[in-house]
């Protein structure tokens, strides 16, 4: 078997990994289960919205040509709700009609004065400003019947939920979540709440991970630490290739003695590529257990959360045709020096202020990749191309978190 290739720039891993995607398998759902899920194709709205011309305001509906100047005083000839109505009244000159609303608007109304700007008194109205043709909603101006609403791919946030039910849809087609599987290595790693040896650390890269899965439409499937062993490994890794989806593993991928991981992969596995120019994050590796993708995430906290949103995010992504969440990146200026890397993109962790003077990037903690909360407290990711100065005063590319 060739050897695959090795320490390459992050556009080149993810171009070798999406050429390994999941099945990906569709279902129905209803729209209080929506939330955060991924649609699988295009909706075109079944109705007009709104369906009628309605008031924008409670107030009053009148004929612009009667109240396009004030204070004028009109007769109230009818109350309009916002209820179906079997026959809406028509307006005649110098007459107005109580409106809330949502209400639809009478024939021959053009305008809309708001009840606050009126004065109420032996069936008149006075109108103390000129009325408001635009403070008519009209018919189809949100969507029109036919018209596509969302594509395919779309990730169903509240707004979009909420369109899709103006739209008239009470079940949705979507993306089946993928089961993910993750699997933390190492002697050292204990459960949280246990007691603590020396030379004992609590493992907490696969609660991290469950919720980046989570965030991304999936479904998390975390199994107990794995000890150093090939057997256990093997065992494991079998199991997660036939009830998921997808392999995530922690840990074991570097090139020291006990990194089974990438042992395992290279003699019984099929890796397609190993190390990648990230800084943190430059040990992992991709390929196929048992036919299943796996990606093996390095040990240290930062590094596995760092290779998952460059790496496994967008592959995630591409595999469902998801449209997002897009990371936000931004321009910032560095008021800390940034320590870069001859052949990596750089990931520091950052502080970021909105400021009058502008976007404002501070390095306050130490960057080691096995500190957490450096990353925890952090609003941003540096993204230092290779030999990017990183000096103080320079403007950076960053993604928000």
């Amino acid at each position: 078997m060739p050897s695959p290739p090795y320490f390459i720039d992050l556009e080149e891993a993810r171009e070798i990994s999406h050429q390994y995607l999941p099945k990906i398998s569709e279902e129905i759902i209803s729209l209080d289960e929506a939330s955060n899920r991924i649609l699988s194709e295009d909706l075109e709205s079944l109705v007009d919205d709104p369906p009628f011309d309605n008031s924008a305001m409670d107030g009053f509906a009148v004929r612009y040509e009667d109240s396009s100047k004030a204070p004028v005083i009109l007769k109230i000839t009818q109350n309009i709700q916002a209820q179906g109505l079997t026959n809406l009244p028509t307006i005649m000159e110098n007459e107005a009609c109580s409106i809330t609303t949502g209400a639809p608007m009478p024939k021959g109304s053009d305008a809309i004065i708001p009840i606050e700007k009126c004065q109420i008194e032996n069936g008149q109205v006075t109108l103390l400003e000129p009325s408001k043709p635009n403070f008519i909603r009209k018919r189809g101006e949100n969507i029109t019947k036919g018209d596509v609403g969302l594509c395919a791919g779309a990730r169903l946030t509240p707004s979009r939920i909420s369109l899709c039910a103006t739209m008239g849809y009470q079940n949705l087609k979507v993306i089946k979540p993928l089961t993910i599987a993750i699997i933390s290595t190492g002697n050292e790693l204990k459960a949280p709440g246990e007691s603590l040896e020396f030379g004992e650390i609590y493992e907490s890269n696969s609660f991290g991970l469950a919720s980046l899965i989570k965030l991304s439409g999936h479904i998390p499937k975390r199994y107990e630490s794995v000890m150093d062993s090939m057997d256990s490994l093997r065992s494991v890794l079998n199991d997660a290739s036939q009830s998921c989806d997808v392999i995530l593993t922690s840990g074991g991928v570097s090139m020291g003695e006990y990194d089974y991981v990438r042992k395992i992969m290279e003699d019984e596995g099929d890796i397609k590529f190993w190390r990648v120019k990230l800084r943190p994050g430059s040990p992992p590796l991709f390929g196929l257990w048992n036919n299943t993708p796996l990606f093996g995430l390095p040990g240290n906290p930062v590094s596995s959360h760092v290779v998952f949103l460059m790496l496994t995010k967008p592959w995630l992504m591409k595999a469902t045709g998801a449209d997002g969440p897009i990371p936000k990146i931004i321009h910032a200026k560095l008021m800390d020096s940034l320590k870069s890397t001859k052949d990596c993109l750089t990931l520091r962790r950052l502080e970021i202020k909105f400021t009058q003077q502008g976007v404002l990037a501070y390095q306050p903690r130490h960057q080691g990749s096995g500190n957490i909360e450096s990353l925890a407290s952090a609003d941003a990711l540096s993204l230092l191309k290779p030999n990017q100065s990183g000096e103080i005063g320079e403007e950076i590319e960053v993604m928000l978190l």
